[in-house]
């Protein structure tokens, strides 16, 4: 069985994450989604409300488990026998901070490869901050996330 691991903070699931997701699932027979507790990162929405939006999102996939861990990234790939990480690049500059992550991980456990996916061009611009921000002052992001994202973000900066 190939198994894959997409790690990410997901704070908030974008289309673009999504076209990773959907792209990635088609090379291996389980994909997990690492949703990630990022200590350099402060999240709009709590671990437990990102995993539950992924699994709304994703719960028609069989193929695809949402899931959190303490453990590092390769530690947990390494637990449910994964060979791969999955990554995404928006932009060259991308590149530069996924080698290293790549080139870091591989020196951890050269066992487990890092596979880059090139975002489709029509999300090469798209990041979480930016739908956040442009959610914050109440513009539309409906072409940019799922419904229920769309959702939780002016319930968030509702409230």
């Amino acid at each position: 069985m190939k198994i894959g691991v997409y790690p990410g903070t997901f704070d908030p699931v974008t289309n673009g994450h999504l076209d990773i997701i959907k792209r990635a699932s088609n090379l291996f027979d389980k994909l997990y989604i690492l949703v990630a507790n990022n200590i350099n990162k402060t999240t709009l929405f709590t671990i437990d409300e990102r995993i539950n939006l992924l699994k709304a999102i994703l719960k028609d996939n069989p193929k695809i488990e949402v899931v959190t861990s303490d453990l590092l990234t390769v530690e947990f790939a390494k637990e449910i026998n994964a060979e791969v990480m999955i990554r995404g690049l928006r932009m060259v500059s991308d590149f530069e901070y996924e080698l290293q992550m790549a080139t870091l991980n591989k020196s951890l456990d050269n066992n487990i490869e890092t596979i880059f996916i090139m975002s489709s061009h029509e999300y090469s611009f798209l990041s979480s901050s930016s739908v956040k921000e442009i959610a914050k002052f109440n513009g539309d992001i409906s072409k940019f996330v799922p419904l229920v994202v769309e959702e939780a973000l002016h319930k968030k900066f509702n409230n």
